[in-house]
């Protein structure tokens, strides 16, 4: 038994003012999380034509970072239940600035990838601990509240990243490696900051991670990456590779099923499947996941690749969305602390997800800006209504000592359905992209991912509109996850809010 398991007396409750100094450090680390994140996001056209590398290597600068954000959530969730939180965060935040560091002297596109992955370890950690820890200092019915500070954090640095990559690529003399070194200051004052503001009891405990449950998780999530993002361009969707593949990943996740059942402190833990609320959430997680990452991923690459758009152009058109996700979190946080209702926002903001991909499936390269503005404003006021609140039914169905377990457990399955959405509608989109091509030029045209402006005018139109043909119909394939996302939404129970984070209290 560890230390947060025995009994003890309830601290006192934090004021309003020392939960704004203690969150000060944590939303300026959280910032450079998703910073970091969003500034490649315009860059990456550039970043791949510099490379001279195709669209595999464009999912893959994203489904990276990605993944082992994905998979190492759960192994910082486990540590933040054992160990201190506070040198968990600041050990994150500094494998994230390596890996920033690193990203940022890459010299080939392998060494990117490879560098991006060190990236998302720090990020996973930051995304995990801080949902944690803000968990562990405020009550579910108070959460709210400081959600709408979270999402203002969220927007602002997903709106800043964008556009700040933009002016670093169309600025000559800084070039695309500074979208990497320009979180790195962010980073410095955070950890300083957490240093000074953070203060949480210091939890003693021996320190078990399943290090087994984290390698076949690792193994499982791995390998069905490579098969989405190879089907459908080195092989069809239905061949022999698809079968090998597919296998690999099942009986990997027999495995690691096997292993957790055993498992004395497992990496995720199996008794979260059998709680209600849990499952439809996570399972309406995944499906959010995917929107939220694809469209951050691709309408970027459809401003500049089928619209010719410069990338600080691109960063501005997307505001849309982002301010919407703002707005919407902000609200959504405040209705639910002042009434203590959360399914209401919950399916409203699934019903605004579903309307938004399904007119953003009617995208092409001749779609007006207004249509597509108004697609990303649906879209961001749904995620924001659904991102932090699905995190809220679960901590509310969990015990003060399972927090870290069932939170990074959300997270990660959220982040999973990103990365794989990700990566199978990148396959989509090249597959459409390049089909389109050949069938125009009559072959697949190697420069597809050059820029725009630099192909001879008939080639740089056929380019265009396959990238504006592919993005609508990357997002019609969206459409049907949302769905699953919105019947999960309405079949969670709606738990009245605990006022207190005391054990098995209401």
């Amino acid at each position: 038994m560890t230390a947060e398991t025995l009994p003890r007396a309830v601290p006192a409750p934090m004021t309003h003012k020392q939960i704004l100094q203690a969150l000060s450090g944590l939303y300026l680390g959280i910032f450079v999380a998703i910073l970091s994140s969003t500034v490649v996001t315009n860059a990456l056209p550039t970043i791949v034509a510099d490379l001279h590398a195709g669209q595999s290597v464009y999912t893959w600068v994203i489904t990276a970072a990605l993944l082992s954000t994905t998979v190492s959530s759960p192994v910082w969730g486990k540590l933040a239940d054992l160990v201190s939180k506070k040198l968990l965060v600041q050990a994150s935040l500094t494998i994230f600035t390596v890996g920033s560091v690193l990203s940022g002297l890459s010299a080939d596109a392998g060494l990117l990838i490879a560098a991006r992955v060190v990236q998302g370890i720090g990020a996973g950690g930051l995304m995990a601990l801080i949902q944690v820890i803000i968990a562990t200092m405020i009550p579910p019915r108070e959460l709210g509240r400081y959600s709408g500070y979270f999402g203002a954090v969220f927007a602002v640095g997903t709106s800043a990243g964008p556009l700040i990559g933009g002016l670093i690529v169309d600025t000559d003399w800084l070039g695309w490696r500074w979208c990497f070194f320009v979180g790195v200051p962010f980073a410095v004052v955070a950890l300083i900051m957490l240093q000074k503001t953070l203060n949480l009891p210091v939890v003693k405990g021996s320190v078990k991670v399943d290090w087994a449950g984290s390698a076949l998780l690792t193994a499982a999530a791995s390998v069905l990456l490579i098969w989405v993002t190879l089907a459908g361009d080195r092989y069809a969707w239905l061949s022999w590779p698809t079968a090998v593949l597919l296998g690999g990943t099942l009986l990997l996740a027999l495995a690691f099923v096997a292993v957790e059942r055993r498992a004395a402190a497992p990496v995720l833990p199996l008794w979260l499947f059998r709680t209600r609320t849990v499952l439809l959430a996570i399972t309406a997680g995944l499906a959010i996941g995917v929107a939220l990452y694809s469209a951050t991923t691709y309408l970027s690459q459809y401003f500049q690749l089928a619209e010719g758009k410069s990338p600080t152009v691109a960063g501005l058109l997307a505001l849309p969305q982002i301010l919407s996700l703002a707005l919407a979190s902000s609200v959504a946080g405040r209705i639910i602390t002042a009434t203590g209702r959360w399914k209401p926002i919950l399916v409203t903001g699934a019903v605004l997800i579903t309307a938004g991909l399904a007119l953003l499936g009617f995208t092409d390269r001749e779609t007006p800006y207004w249509q597509l503005a108004v697609a990303m404003t649906l879209l961001g006021l749904g995620l924001g209504s659904t991102l932090q609140n699905l995190v809220l039914a679960v901590q509310n169905q969990v015990s003060p000592r399972e927090l870290g377990a069932a939170t990074s457990s959300v997270s990660f399955f959220r982040t999973l359905g990103g990365t794989i959405g990700v990566s199978a509608l990148g396959a989509v989109l090249a597959g459409q992209v390049g089909h389109h091509i050949a069938e125009k030029l009559g072959s697949a045209a190697g420069g597809a991912l050059s820029r725009p402006a630099e192909l001879p005018a008939p080639v740089r139109a056929v380019v265009e509109e396959a990238y504006g043909q592919a993005t609508g119909t990357l997002f019609q394939y969206a459409v049907p996850l949302a769905l699953v996302a919105l019947v999960c939404v309405l079949f969670i129970r709606e738990v009245p809010l605990r006022t207190t984070n005391a054990e098995g209290s209401r």
